[in-house]
């Protein structure tokens, strides 16, 4: 192959693709029909409740990390390929979205380009610095109690879409509620900046707000997010020392072993139910469990928020049609960060899933899934199975010579084929020459017990990380590398989701 043509695969030629951090390794092969058994062997067993058992929670992770990592996703991806069209060479895959953890996903182009994301001054009329925020109608809790009208949904339009830049955040509740969350960070700031420094106006405010905001958005995505789930001290020793693996010329670009298998592991993050608010938790005092089935009801690309439309037809199983979401779902953010809230009755902090290769049954039927599919078609709708073909249309190379390329040690086939998953994934070999995704999960599981990633799918994601910030000219690893963030926090010099909750000063709404 010609040194431009593994340039080109490297992602150098063209940032705006997709590439490969090893662009020579062969492809891993395998037949689809064996795949599916192994995805089938990877659903995450439920009890009589319908709730995973909590051993395999992961204690160091609350699962509100889960929906950063979603948002995240949205925030440096856009494929908007179609999954039959998709082809083994990721070069023709474009990234419609800026590999870059800028925010674009939230902010599109400014209120210039995109002024529908953005309030109206009440006197003049003009568009202004500020997000517009939308509301949750008055609802009841299960007394009959009232819980009144909130400010505390995406702003939608007259039937329901969310007026938002990226439609994929409107999937399902939490990554919605996400979305809102770094809205009204946007907004707290620039109410703070009026106040500090009153001689900023107008789209000079803007900037110096989306800035503080983007900069305090990148050091949790390093520092709280990717470090929590990587090896220990890795993110800081990588930071220091530099990036051996996700290298590019000038701009980042998109690497396929990262989107489409080590970026993936928040799939096993998800949970198959949420404690979500005092209203919707497993308690005898809710009026039902916050399921993953209706958290994708109550949203308006997935679910049943039509708006004036809301005497429709029904599009789906759970509650609706809707004009909006009902103030009782909304999110109570104690649940799923670590505020250090004290015990108290009728409320727990929800953890992720352990980084193992169990996938909640929730995600074994995918939304949009008809009885009429055939069986061949309907496998396109489990989870595990979508991601393992994906990997095999990308031709991504095995995780065993992945890591011989990193000059890691890579796993032993036997503790590979170890448990359920492990006897499939041995019967057709896969236990050898492993599925890159599937590794990275068993890679986490057998080194850490699934509570952080293993020394291979550490170092993918934290250099990918470290590299998608330190390409952006505008990021604070390019602009001031020893910048650490001033807003009020617990620790000096430090910010995580904690703090940007506690900053944001709207915890748990509906109480």
């Amino acid at each position: 192959m010609s040194r431009a043509a593994l340039q080109a695969l490297a992602g150098n030629a063209d940032p705006g693709k997709f590439g490969r951090m090893f662009p020579t390794l062969p492809a891993h092969e395998a037949d689809e029909d064996e795949l599916f058994e192994l995805a089938e062997a990877m659903k995450d067993a439920v009890g009589p409740d319908g709730r995973t058992d909590p051993a395999g929670d992961n204690p160091d992770v609350p699962a509100g990390y889960t929906y950063l990592g979603q948002f995240v996703d949205h925030d440096i991806t856009l494929d908007t390929t179609p999954l039959e069209q998709q082809k083994a060479d990721p070069l023709a895959t474009t990234n419609f979205r800026t590999p870059a953890l800028d925010l674009d996903s939230l902010y599109g182009d400014g209120p210039g380009i995109h002024p529908y994301l953005y309030d109206r001054a009440p006197d003049t009329h003009r568009v202004i610095e500020r997000f517009l925020i939308g509301k949750a109608s008055a609802s009841k809790d299960k007394a009959g109690e009232d819980i009144r009208a909130l400010d505390n949904d995406l702003p939608r339009n007259q039937v329901g879409h969310a007026l938002i830049f990226d439609e994929r955040n409107d999937e399902n509740l939490l990554v919605a509620q996400f979305h809102l969350l770094l809205l009204k960070f946007h907004n707290k700031v620039v109410e703070d900046l009026k106040d500090t420094q009153p001689a900023l106006k107008d789209m000079a405010l803007f900037h110096e707000a989306r800035r503080i905001v983007t900069w305090h958005y990148q050091w949790i995505v390093l520092f709280d997010f990717v470090e929590r789930l990587t090896e220990p001290g890795l993110v800081r020793r990588i930071k220091h020392e530099g990036r051996r693996f996700y290298r590019f010329k000038s701009r980042p670009y998109m690497p396929a072993e990262f989107a489409a298998a080590v970026y993936r592991l928040g799939h096993s993050m998800v949970r198959q139910s949420y404690d979500h608010n005092r209203v919707f938790n497993a308690g005898p005092d809710a009026i039902a469990d916050g399921t993953l089935g209706l958290l994708f009801n109550f949203t308006g690309k997935s679910g049943q928020i039509v708006g004036q439309l809301k005497d429709a037809v029904s599009r789906g199983g759970g509650p609706g049609p809707l004009p909006d979401l009902p103030s009782n779902w909304v999110i109570d953010w104690r649940r799923f960060f670590d505020l250090g809230t004290p015990p108290e009755a009728n409320f727990r902090l929800n953890h992720a899933r352990r980084l193992d290769p169990f996938i909640v049954p929730a995600l074994h039927t995918l939304p949009g899934l008809r009885p009429e599919t055939d069986k061949t078609a309907a496998r396109d709708f489990v989870l595990p199975f979508r991601n393992l073909k994906r990997g095999l249309q990308l031709g991504l190379p095995s995780g065993q010579d992945v890591c011989r390329a990193m000059g890691i040690v890579p796993m032993k086939p036997s503790e590979i084929a170890t448990g359920s998953d492990g006897e499939v994934a041995a019967r057709h070999g896969f236990h050898k020459k492993t599925p890159l995704w599937y590794y990275v999960l068993k890679e986490a599981q057998h080194h850490h017990k699934g509570e952080r990633l293993g020394p291979m799918g550490s170092t993918i994601l934290a250099e990918t990380f470290l590299g998608l910030v330190h390409g952006d000219p505008d990021s604070f690893l390019w602009q001031r590398t020893n910048w650490t963030p001033d807003l009020t926090s617990q620790t000096p010099g430090h910010f995580t989701m904690a703090d940007l909750i506690r900053y944001v000063k709207d915890i748990n709404p509906i109480g």
